[in-house]
């Protein structure tokens, strides 16, 4: 049973790399589409952190992980290195947990 949800998985994820291949290669020159598709990945990658920041199971909620990425953000906009806007996103997150 678990092997054919598996191979069903594979099936589909080869599936939709085929498509993306089959795609005429008109429609891959149009301008528009030249414009959107590098802002896709942004866009998903918003998403994700926004649904895991303020949700728990299917409640709308504001805690810690909000403050942490406020942090992390003010820290971006200072333009710290990466290494800083993580460590001091966990070090305000471990704080309010600990109060």
């Amino acid at each position: 049973m678990m092997w054919a949800g598996v191979l069903v998985a594979c099936a589909a994820c080869y599936a939709l790399k085929l498509a993306g291949l089959s795609l005429p290669a008109r429609l891959l020159e149009d301008v528009r589409v030249q414009r959107t598709v590098p802002l896709v990945p942004v866009a998903l990658l918003a998403a994700l952190v926004a649904v895991n920041t303020f949700s728990t199971g299917t409640h709308l909620v504001l805690d810690v992980r909000a403050a942490a990425i406020g942090v992390a953000a003010v820290a971006v906009l200072l333009r710290a290195p990466f290494l800083v806007v993580v460590v001091s996103a966990a070090a305000i997150a471990a704080l309010l947990r600990l109060l």
